[in-house]
């Protein structure tokens, strides 16, 4: 009973947006803190900071002040928050720059808030004021500090070896010298000339290909073999982001024992005391640190790996910019491909890679716009040819992406067997997908092989954008059960292991090598025990089912949770159209997951909401910002 009592203390316009649902009982208590502590009395002030807080906790890096009606509030009419006692905008701004919060006053030098001035991101009109919570505004300050320090110098470089490599490992299907622009060879080029380079793009459009090639061309630039660290944010990315580079280690040579780990195993996480075993007194010993599925990382993961990179280190960024970010504070990957670019080109580029970088002689390769030309001096390149799928899945996916959202109706209802559109009530076809794929690798389970259970776990995958409620996970995993279980004629106990049962690991163990988004599945062995089995690369790392902590049955998933992850088949389960979850980098996520067919369930209104609203977190990252005072 805590949390009522807490936001009983607020009063005047703390009070009221907590009683409209805009702020939560947790954020009217920072604010009456703030006051406690650093003696502030400007009610301004306090509900400026109650709205930091609210922009932190819904994934923002800070408040963009000149926007703070731009909220969202589930389950609320916006005309009625519209209709709420919103302060003028100039007053809470001139407050703030009187504030003791921002600029310290007599208590001593506690400054809670950090308030910068900002110029328009790219793409926008204009800028102005941002918010911060102190320790978000120094993350995001790192973050911007390393990489520009990065960037005024160049890494040691043997063109002619460079040269050679990238006609030898960049070639089109005949064997000749690929066409221009070949944006794979030029990320290779970037990534060797660069100390930090950044990989944009969709599923299939080779990302980890090129990372694997990028790895074999700085073997080649070092004398003794580099130590090379491989990373992505879950287990289940880790995994296959190792599966990826094992594919290709030999036909590349690369060296033996690579093993890509999740980016909290990289940096050496450990409890209590230091957070991480490598930081900015302990630098990581790698000479080349590449992390995939980086739009899952968070700000402060992501200040963190820069403070523990070494200055003479290459570190590669993959991943895509469109996806849904991380769950936490920040979409630090959208922010670096649209962050301004401070550097220099580099005149080597285009005669590295063999061609002109304004020539356009590949029909399937878009060429470079003027904007990418000037974000390859900041070493940032979007691959953009799509080679896992093609047809209507990879044309749905744009059509999100882009916001059109008569052509993505007009694919739904097109005739392609990539594509699905089902009513909210239709589900014989999802039910046929779950029992089939249940039945298969509870088959494989039993008769202990291991590797083709936990392949059949790929063939389809239900995933929601809720955890709870009629649309969430909760229910339709329940429901899943529900048709397993009457299909095999028995009654599935989640709270029991059986074979067959698909798991999904909640949270780091680093004890037991788990971590969380790890997928497995549990098997049957040959002296008719059970174990849980998790994919590593091409083998299966298997433990007793009793040493998994924190572990659930995963009939379905979150959206969310299914990133670094791919199926054969999705279904996607839509909420109604006034879902705040609802969103079109939610539905790129969900559709990109799938390999060969996509099952939507939903209303027409809930397929144009989630097309037309875009998650909109306020970052710094991409802007120039003048801090206030002046520091």
């Amino acid at each position: 009973m805590t949390e009522p009592l807490v936001a009983q203390r607020g009063t005047g316009l703390l009070r009221t947006f907590d009683e409209a649902g805009v702020l939560s009982p947790a954020d009217v208590h920072v604010a009456e803190r703030l006051r406690k502590l650093g003696g502030e009395s400007s009610e301004l002030v306090l509900f400026a900071a109650a709205l930091a807080v609210r922009a932190v906790r819904s994934g923002s890096v800070c408040l963009d002040v000149r926007r703070m009606r731009e909220v969202t509030v589930e389950d609320a009419d916006e005309a009625d928050i519209a209709e709420l006692p919103w302060p003028d905008v100039d007053e809470v701004v001139a407050e703030l720059r009187r504030s003791v919060l921002v600029s310290g006053g007599d208590a001593g030098p506690l400054r809670p808030l950090c308030l910068a001035d900002s110029d328009p991101a790219p793409g926008e009109d204009s800028g102005g004021e941002l918010l911060y919570l102190s320790r978000y505004f120094h993350q995001e300050q790192t973050i911007r500090d390393v990489l520009d320090a990065r960037a005024a110098t160049r890494p040691p470089l043997d063109a002619d070896l460079l040269r050679a490599g990238l006609t030898r490992h960049f070639t089109d299907p005949t064997g000749g010298p690929s066409a221009a622009p070949d944006r794979q060879r030029i990320a290779a080029a970037l990534a060797a000339t660069r100390w930090t380079t950044v990989i944009a793009g969709g599923p299939g459009t080779g990302k980890t290909h090129t990372v694997a090639r990028i790895l074999a061309l700085l073997v080649e630039q070092f004398d003794a073999p580099p130590r090379i660290g491989l990373a992505a944010p879950t287990g289940k990315a880790a995994a296959r982001l190792q599966e990826a580079v094992d594919e290709q280690s030999v036909a590349l040579g690369l060296p033996d024992g690579l093993a890509a780990m999740t980016l909290h195993r990289l940096l050496g996480w450990q409890r209590g005391g230091t957070r991480f075993r490598y930081n900015v007194h302990n630098r990581l010993p790698h000479d080349v640190v590449v992390v995939d599925e980086t739009s899952m990382v968070s700000l402060t993961l992501m200040c963190r790996l820069l403070e523990a990179m070494r200055d003479d280190a290459r570190l590669v960024l993959v991943g895509d910019p469109d996806q849904l970010t991380s769950v936490d504070a920040g979409a630090v990957l959208a922010d670096l491909t649209a962050r301004p670019v401070r550097a220099t080109p580099d005149p080597r580029l285009g005669e590295l890679v063999g061609a002109d970088l304004d020539a356009v002689d590949d029909p399937a390769e878009a060429a470079l716009s003027r904007s990418e030309r000037e974000r390859l001096a900041g070493g940032v390149i979007r691959l953009s040819r799509g080679r896992r799928f093609g047809g209507a899945i990879a044309a749905l996916a744009v059509a999100v992406r882009d916001g059109r959202e008569d052509d993505v109706l007009a694919l739904l209802r097109g005739e392609s067997p990539e594509i699905s559109w089902c009513g909210p009530d239709d589900v014989d076809s999802l039910r046929h997908d779950v029992v089939t794929t249940s039945r298969a690798v509870t088959e494989a389970a039993r008769d202990g092989r291991v590797l083709d259970a936990l392949g059949g776990l790929e063939a389809h995958r239900l995933l929601c954008a809720h955890r709870e409620g009629p649309y969430g996970v909760q229910r339709w995993a329940q429901q899943a059960v529900e048709w397993v279980g009457e299909a095999a004629g028995t009654r599935l106990d989640p709270h029991e292991w059986y074979p067959g049962q698909p798991l999904l690991v909640t949270a780091n163990d680093h004890e037991i090598r788990i971590y969380n988004g790890d997928a497995g599945v549990v098997v049957e062995q040959a002296d008719g025990s059970l174990a849980a089995a998790f994919p590593r690369g091409r083998e299966a790392y298997l433990l007793h089912p009793s040493q998994l902590s924190e572990v659930q049955t995963v009939y379905a998933m979150t959206i969310h949770r299914s990133q670094g992850s791919q199926y054969d088949t999705v279904s996607i389960v839509l909420p109604e159209e006034g879902s705040s979850l609802l969103t079109r980098e939610l539905l790129y996520t969900a559709i990109t997951r799938a390999r060969r067919h996509v099952r939507i369930l939903g209303t027409e209104d809930a397929v144009r909401a989630g097309v037309g609203r875009r998650v909109s977190r306020a970052s710094g990252l991409r802007r120039v910002i003048r801090p206030f005072p002046a520091r």
